[in-house]
């Protein structure tokens, strides 16, 4: 699941949670609606972690040899 996964569930969740009245009797639709929320928030670190990790930068281990310091 993508950043934008994690935001839909976040958004869907907040609707569920705020915005309805609805009321069934299995299911309670705000408690729903919190644990999507909870969800989307648990994707958005995780998935910053692990970007964070790919973009770090590792140094060469070659040494890099300049065109002055060739003609010598």
């Amino acid at each position: 699941m993508g950043l934008g996964g994690c935001i839909i569930l976040i958004g869907a969740g907040a609707v569920l949670a705020f915005a309805t009245d609805w009321e069934l009797d299995t299911v309670n639709v705000g408690m729903v609606g919190w644990i999507m929320m909870i969800v989307g928030i648990i994707g958005v670190f995780v998935y910053a972690s692990v970007m964070r990790r790919r973009r770090m930068v590792v140094p060469p281990t070659t040494t890099v040899v300049s065109e002055d310091e060739r003609r010598f």
